[in-house]
């Protein structure tokens, strides 16, 4: 059956940024899949792991720093105690810092790259030797953005950030496919999560942001979740390298 391939029972998920928001949305989303659950954030996950456990699944909590090279280990080592395995990773952890090209710091330039490519890069080669090592292979989907297309403005490190996301997926999936991993990317587009909190109190850039959006509204967490789960089933066993852009339709725009 057809839809037996959209499951994803024994299977265990790696989600970061899962305390809230589109992360929080997505673990739930693969929980309500199969997945078992490493829901990992530096906030607490009380009401992450209430959702997952709702669901009939399990879920282990991991607080960790992804500015820190340190945490990588720390998820790995906490997934394969408490689940003996890692089938699919969700690079969702990211962070915003907005000021104009030339008034914008290092110290924002830096913070923001550690945790939107760096760390991406470090978790998924410590989840893809893990996956590779266990000869079943596995599914990482990292999530990008508009401005993996899109230049934007007053956002010169997350733009470089997400831009960096999609070619390293691109990357990723050529490297990994032998290995049977599956490499995409999510885009979301503008979503009412805390990143775009100032862009939707700001009535007119909120109009002119509505304005675009052939859908006529801004996205919420659960647009994400058929994607999320269809890229991390068997039903996705054939796709490699892409970013699906879920967006109201911004891009086509």
């Amino acid at each position: 059956m057809i839809l037996d391939r959209f499951r994803l029972d024994d299977r265990v998920a790696v989600v970061t940024g899962a305390g809230r928001g589109l992360g929080q949305g997505i673990a739930v989303g693969l929980a309500e899949a199969g997945a078992d659950l490493v829901a990992v954030d530096i906030i607490e996950l009380q009401e992450t792991r209430r959702q997952i456990e709702s669901q009939g699944r399990r879920c282990t909590a991991v607080v960790a720093d992804l500015g820190k090279e340190s945490s990588v280990q720390q998820i790995i080592d906490a997934a394969l105690a408490a689940f003996g395995r890692i089938d699919i990773l969700v690079n969702n952890a990211g962070i915003i810092r907005r000021a104009p090209f030339l008034e914008f710091s290092l110290r924002d330039w830096d913070e923001v790259m550690d945790i939107n490519i760096r760390a991406v890069f470090l978790l998924s080669q410590a989840a893809a030797r893990v996956m590779a090592g266990a000869g079943h292979g596995g599914k990482i989907i990292n999530i990008a953005s508009m401005l993996s297309f899109q230049g934007g403005v007053r956002v010169p490190s997350y733009t470089a950030s997400k831009s960096a996301v999609m070619g390293l997926t691109k990357l990723m999936a050529n490297e990994l496919a032998p290995l049977g991993i599956q490499v995409n990317a999510i885009a979301p587009g503008y979503m009412a999560t805390d990143n775009t909190a100032p862009l939707r109190r700001d009535a007119v850039r909120s109009k002119e942001i509505l304005g675009r959006i052939p859908a006529g509204r801004w996205g919420e967490p659960a647009d994400l979740q058929g994607a999320a789960v269809f890229l991390a089933s068997a039903a996705a066993d054939y796709v490699q390298g892409a970013t699906l852009a879920v967006d109201g339709g911004w891009l086509a725009r």
